[in-house]
């Protein structure tokens, strides 16, 4: 079965036209892809995905000093990554005298869940 096609001499487009329309577009706004890059940023750690999960399972808070045992890491290590969830809104914490206690906000990885499903 042959085939038949005719070569056409390539044909420079004028500056500012586009080869050709787009077929999708973004369900999401750009405000929220930010948010939820944000998101994606910080559980983009290993360890921060780890620690999210220890306390996704936990029910109630878990100070910082209990965490510190499960990772092969420091105390300022893993107190540097619960800022960083902390600061995107994924994890809450609280203050009880010299120690941390944090949790997973109820809510924080909704959007980016629903959005992935």
């Amino acid at each position: 079965m042959a085939i038949n096609l005719e070569l056409v001499p390539k044909q420079k487009r004028p500056a500012g036209e586009r080869c050709c329309e787009p077929v999708v577009y973004p369900d999401i706004e750009r405000r929220q892809a930010e948010r939820m890059a944000e998101v994606a940023r910080a559980l983009g750690d290993p360890v921060r995905l780890q620690l999210v999960d220890v306390l996704r399972q936990h029910a109630g808070s878990v100070c910082v000093c209990e965490l510190v045992p499960l990772f092969e890491i420091s105390q300022p290590t893993v107190s540097h990554h619960l800022k960083v969830l902390r600061e995107a809104g994924i994890v809450g914490s609280e203050r009880r005298g010299l120690w941390a206690y944090y949790y997973v906000l109820p809510d924080a990885l909704k959007e980016l869940s629903t959005w992935l499903s």
